[in-house]
């Protein structure tokens, strides 16, 4: 099954296999996207989806360093050059709209831009930046209703330019402990007003981005990646979590979403989401589900076959593996990646590991 091709909504996919977000950091100037990106990306254009790299709807989500951004007409031409690319090879390609909140630092932002998060502190841990090395996070100050509004319309924004941009869609970063889900997490989120204090409330700033965004450019653009029970940025499990998951998703299916993209991280340590929650949210979702998390051609033609998705993601071996959906067709020896080079400036590391074809 993973080598069928798939109807994603009004996409179409020469195969099941998508490629994961994954942050490289080499949009190093002034956080717009280049001619190398297009390259990395056009190499791996096999896959049946590509999901880019967490890329921001607003200044105030640059909080890496040389990660790329969406909110200008600089970033839509950059970004042209990688859909370009890769539809010249018959891929699709979908940006990952992924707001940092208080996982930043101030050295990696914009002149006059803030950390902004559902409520006032510093996430727990240390940023790197290209100033200092490692450094705490910068303190994040709790947005007002006015500041949720203003992002609300940089998502909605977003989306329009990523359309212009010539993305297939667009996918919203809810998981992985960004602003977003920072939003969800009731370990974060500690505000008392509508956004916060009850699931319900935790929910709302995600159903609203997905509301402005599907206004903006189409239900059947816009699907979401969402990560409960994860442990990153300080976001863990809470009472009521699968609950609150299950509302939530149900509310994005009756929008009639894209997708929907669950990432379990168990298999880098965390704790794994509940193989019940994981089929309640499948069943919730009117629509393709997308499973993530550790995932070979074995446990992906596994998920496929039995039903508990409609695809799989995969995101390391992609790093390493440009031709990563043919070697698997021919089980192939994949390349072993280096992770020296996962997050450093330039093509090592990057768009320089070899093919089957050479």
């Amino acid at each position: 099954m993973l080598f069928e091709a798939f109807s994603l909504r009004a996409t179409q996919l020469s195969n099941r296999t998508v490629m994961s977000p994954l942050t490289r950091h080499r949009a190093v100037d002034n956080n717009t996207p280049n001619s190398l990106m297009a390259t990395y990306y056009a190499q791996r254009a096999s896959a049946g989806l590509i999901i880019t790299e967490g890329t921001s709807p607003s200044p105030n989500g640059l909080g890496y360093a040389r990660i790329p951004g969406l909110f200008n007409d600089a970033q839509v031409q950059g970004w042209k050059l990688v859909t370009d690319a890769v539809h010249a090879k018959g891929g699709k390609i979908v940006v990952q709209l992924m707001h940092t909140g208080w996982v930043s630092h101030k050295d990696n932002m914009p002149a006059g831009t803030e950390v902004l998060s559902a409520s006032s502190g510093t996430c727990p841990g240390q940023m790197r930046t290209d100033t200092q090395g490692d450094q705490p996070h910068s303190p994040a100050r709790a947005m007002t209703e006015a500041d949720i509004q203003t992002v609300i319309g940089e998502y909605a924004t977003a989306a329009r330019l990523a359309i212009q941009a010539g993305f297939d869609g667009i996918e919203l970063h809810a998981a992985n402990g960004y602003l977003l889900e920072q939003f969800l997490n009731a370990n974060v989120n500690r505000r008392t007003d509508g956004y916060g204090g009850t699931a319900e409330g935790r929910n709302r700033l995600v159903l609203e981005v997905a509301r402005a965004a599907v206004k903006e450019i189409g239900a059947e653009r816009v699907g979401i990646r969402l990560s409960p029970h994860g442990v990153v940025n300080s976001t863990s499990a809470f009472d009521g979590v699968d609950e609150q998951y299950l509302s939530l998703v149900k509310q994005l299916s009756a929008l009639g979403l894209m997708y929907v993209h669950v990432l379990d991280h168990s298999t880098m340590g965390a704790p794994p989401v509940p193989a019940k929650l994981k089929a309640d949210l499948r069943a919730a979702f009117d629509g393709p589900f997308i499973l993530a998390g550790g995932l070979n051609k074995a446990s992906a033609e596994q998920a496929l076959s039995e039903g508990h998705a409609d695809l799989t993601a995969m995101g390391r071996p992609f790093i390493a593996n440009p031709d990563l959906v043919e070697r698997m067709r021919q089980d192939a020896a994949l390349n072993a990646p280096d992770p020296t080079t996962f997050y450093t400036p330039g093509a090592k590391g990057y768009s320089d590991y070899p093919t089957l074809a050479g």
